[in-house]
């Protein structure tokens, strides 16, 4: 059932990306983020799961706008331990230039072997949601797909791989990992990493 928490939880989620498009793209940001929360819903996640899966990246991607605190005391205590995990940049970042990419993302991978079943099931519609979106764009756009990200492909590819190997080491089953599976490696086969 959606509650009007739920709602609300949409509801803050366009004020705060609203005007966001997926990088490189003209895709309004809020699709990418009803599909993961689809994804998570799909896959048996509660409420505060699927809440979690809309704000994921409003700390990371809005700091100035929001807050742990505004999140916590908004959704909830569940709800903030789903965003924090799912946020790649330091506790304190505030806005402004992000660390090193390659630094964030080890950290995340970290982070991600010891966080709780909840945090991982949206990490990985985060993920799964991000893998299919490259793949879809890859078929069309071929190399130049690369140029949008603040990484290339050998450090996204990596990413993914490693992702999958985290996701796996921690327990997770089903379907959202076996699909993040199946996905990470037709994108390798597509751009024939060996």
């Amino acid at each position: 059932m959606v509650t009007p928490r739920f709602i609300d939880a949409l509801s803050y989620a366009v004020q705060l990306h609203g005007v966001d498009v997926r990088k490189g793209t003209s895709v309004p940001y809020i699709a990418y983020l009803l599909g993961v929360c689809a994804l998570v819903l799909v896959d048996g996640g509660t409420e505060d799961e699927g809440i979690g899966a809309l704000l994921h990246d409003a700390l990371e991607d809005h700091p100035t706008e929001t807050s742990r605190k505004v999140i916590g005391e908004r959704f909830g205590d569940e709800v903030l331990a789903i965003v924090q995990a799912c946020t790649d940049t330091p506790y304190d970042y505030k806005g402004g230039p992000k660390p090193p990419w390659r630094q964030r993302k080890i950290a995340y991978l970290q982070h991600l072997g010891v966080t709780g079943p909840k945090e991982r099931r949206v990490a990985l519609a985060d993920k799964l949601d991000n893998a299919r979106s490259i793949l879809a764009d890859y078929r069309q756009e071929g190399e130049l797909l690369w140029s949008r990200f603040n990484a290339g492909k050998e450090d996204q590819l990596w990413l993914f791989r490693s992702l999958s190997q985290v996701f796996r080491a921690a327990g997770a089953t089903g379907f959202l990992v076996e699909e993040f599976d199946r996905t990470v490696s037709e994108l390798e086969r597509l751009v024939d990493v060996p």
